[in-house]
């Protein structure tokens, strides 16, 4: 039988997608991230076996998921968001292979486009951001590559959308003040799209005190940038004269 990767979304039980909820609906076994998920999703697939794999190392969850296949049972592994980023997906399916189990990957709701849809913006806003970089920092996780500083994001001034990285929010903040400026507006979102989702409004030089006064440890969101601001050109794309002239032609 094979494992199912699935891509739980941001957390909401709505905002899975159709073929998510169809294999969760099938599954006979569902190991799931339970610091992220809102119990609501798990409603999706009542009669499996439900294992909470938020105090399990990967040899763990690779076990079950090796021993779940042998017996013959539909698994799948849930992960937040997208299983594309920070899923440990590498690692897992490294195993599975290894083990002779075959797998697939349902893809999810990624947890900056729900945190973009709470405070209704746009990440790309003609002439003022039209790049998009999702990456993290270290704390107590792996070291990040030298190549992939957050200075040398910060030189880009695209819209910057930081996972994992909300216990060290002063220190990000003012590592980013002399590329974006003080008064760059920045966002965080805590459980993007769950029933306690709430929304913290600032700029770098004020978002850090909003998140140390909040108490947020986990499961946050940040996005900086000017593209925020909602302040910019129109798309080139939808201009009147541009249609004219494509219908012309």
């Amino acid at each position: 039988m094979s494992v199912h990767f699935v891509g739980a979304g941001p957390g909401a039980a709505d905002l899975i997608t159709l073929r998510a909820a169809s294999l969760l609906a099938a599954a006979d076994v569902v190991l799931y991230p339970g610091t992220y998920l809102d119990a609501e999703v798990l409603s999706h697939c009542p009669d499996a076996r439900l294992v909470d794999t938020q105090t399990l190392d990967l040899d763990r969850i690779t076990s079950v998921m090796v021993d779940a296949s042998a017996e013959g049972f539909e698994v799948v592994r849930l992960t937040s968001g997208d299983p594309s980023l920070y899923s440990a997906l590498a690692e897992q399916t490294a195993r599975l292979d290894a083990a002779g189990v075959a797998w697939d990957v349902c893809p999810g709701v990624p947890a900056y486009a729900a945190a973009a849809a709470a405070v209704g913006r746009e990440l790309t806003v003609p002439l003022v951001a039209q790049s998009v970089v999702l990456t993290r920092t270290q704390a107590r996780s792996t070291a990040m590559p030298e190549s992939e500083s957050l200075a040398a994001f910060a030189a880009t001034r695209a819209t910057l959308v930081l996972h994992l990285a909300i216990t060290r929010t002063r220190e990000l903040a003012a590592s980013l003040v002399d590329e974006y400026g003080a008064d760059c507006p920045a966002v965080v979102v805590h459980h993007a799209s769950q029933p306690d989702e709430f929304v913290l409004r600032g700029t770098l030089s004020d978002i850090a005190e909003q998140v140390e006064a909040a108490g947020l440890r986990q499961a946050a969101v940040i996005l900086v940038g000017r593209a925020l601001a909602r302040d910019g050109a129109e798309s080139w794309l939808y201009q009147a004269d541009r249609l004219r002239a494509s219908a012309e032609s």
